[in-house]
């Protein structure tokens, strides 16, 4: 009997240090694939491989040999000894194992729960999997389905909708604030990460205006052209609270940046226009005071903070929806995993009627005498729906039979009774 294994580990079974030894390794997904291929005892297999997991899965036959294979593989592969790299790894096998890689596609297994990445990452781990023909029948189905998972969560939960980064969790609170991006100017001020991946996030809702300001030059210059924007020295800092709309601060200056003055001053030229800041620095660029004066808003790191903590409770939420979903789905491929065993039988019954069918056309040619191709078609469709009606039946049956102590026996009669090993077919 076929089993569905998937042996791996992840960011809360291994150090990082462990998991990139396979991660890192060059060309590590084409040999284990190569591996799958080439070993008798794996039939079909997959191989995923992220900063945060590493997994393999395979369906095999001869389940003990097959894993022991695969772990011999893996710490082969990252040139770690087995002492040292079994404890990390996880074994599912089964449903179990069905379960776990629709956990994983719809990111309830994830360091993040929600995050998009890991999807596209495990279509690209199926895609060179079904290029290195690793992938049959069952890793196929298996797949599409994970991907059929992931999509039903996304749509019917709500555990993507909310921010759990400093940076994007920075523009829901701009959205929030203006409704609409659309025209928006950005003053970036400093360089940080985090600030570069806000302004990154302001691009994609519709913000076309970006000035980097920052107080070596070359280095607003060169961040400037990462946006298309203006790059802007210290001193005109002032000048510009007047144009921008959102002023993302990130500097490693020990005193304000921006001060309850500049701020009061730019708010007589901006025609209560709102003005949102989001100070990502510690210390704080932003003089907290600024969020006493009208239409001015004012977020820090620790406020956003709170706002990914709240997220995180109801992605927390929205999972244990999700899991209700990864449940069901399991369910129905377990269903479809169980009418394999009456295919064969299926097939054999179909191509028995379609021979007959052949057969007695070919037969009664003579006494139907010159027909159209039309005619022909028509009698054709004709044969092969009565065929089709008397034989729905009985498959019907069978696959209702999947799964059961006793489908072995009823396949049998099935064969009996059509006599489908029989391969003198009497046509004449």
């Amino acid at each position: 009997m076929t089993e569905i294994i998937n042996i791996g580990m992840n960011h809360e079974t291994a150090p990082v240090e462990l998991r990139e030894c396979l991660a890192t390794e060059p060309g590590s997904v084409t040999k284990a694939l190569s591996f799958m291929r080439d070993n008798e005892s794996i039939k079909e297999g997959l191989f995923l491989s992220t900063c945060n997991r590493v997994e393999a899965l395979f369906t095999t036959e001869t389940v003990k040999e097959a894993r022991r294979r695969m772990v011999s593989f893996m710490s082969a592969l990252g040139g770690v000894p087995e002492e040292s790299f079994l404890p990390a790894l996880y074994s599912f096998e089964g449903m179990d194992a069905v379960k776990h890689i629709f956990s994983v596609a719809a990111s309830l297994d994830s360091m993040v729960v929600g995050e998009p990445q890991i999807l596209g990452q495990i279509k690209d781990a199926y895609a060179l999997a079904a290029r290195e023909k690793t992938s049959g029948v069952i890793l196929n189905r298996l797949m599409h389905r994970a991907f059929h998972v992931a999509k039903r969560v996304r749509t019917e939960t709500g555990i993507g909708g909310a921010a759990v980064s400093i940076s994007y969790a920075a523009v829901e609170l701009a959205k929030k604030i203006f409704h609409e991006l659309d025209g928006k100017k950005v003053l970036l001020i400093g360089a940080g990460e985090m600030a570069e991946l806000a302004a990154r996030h302001l691009m994609g809702q519709g913000v076309t205006s970006i000035a980097v300001a920052n107080r070596t030059f070359d280095r607003a210059v060169q961040v400037a052209e990462l946006f298309h924007g203006l790059p802007v020295s210290f001193d005109e800092i002032g000048s510009q609270l007047t144009e921008a709309d959102i002023v993302i601060t990130s500097t490693a200056s020990p005193d304000y940046v921006i001060t309850f003055d500049q701020v009061k001053a730019s708010l007589r030229k901006r025609r209560n226009r709102a003005l949102f800041f989001i100070d990502i620095a510690v210390p704080r660029d932003v003089q907290p005071e600024i969020n006493a004066l009208n239409n001015v808003y004012l977020y820090d790191i620790d406020d956003l903070k709170g706002v990914i903590e709240l997220n995180m409770a109801q992605r927390q939420q929205e999972a244990i929806r999700a899991e209700s979903i990864v449940l069901e789905e399991v369910i129905k491929f377990e269903n479809w995993l169980k009418t394999l065993s009456v295919v064969p039988t299926i097939v054999s019954l179909r191509d028995k009627a379609e021979s007959i069918v052949q057969a007695e056309l070919k037969r009664s040619t003579s006494a139907l005498g010159a027909l159209t191709p039309d005619q022909k078609e028509v009698i054709q469709t004709l044969a092969r729906s009565i065929v089709e009606k008397v034989i729905n039946d009985p498959i019907l049956f069978l696959k209702g039979k999947a799964g059961r102590p006793t489908l072995d026996a009823y396949l049998d009669m099935a064969r009996r009774l059509f006599s489908l090993d029989n391969n003198r077919e009497d046509t004449e």
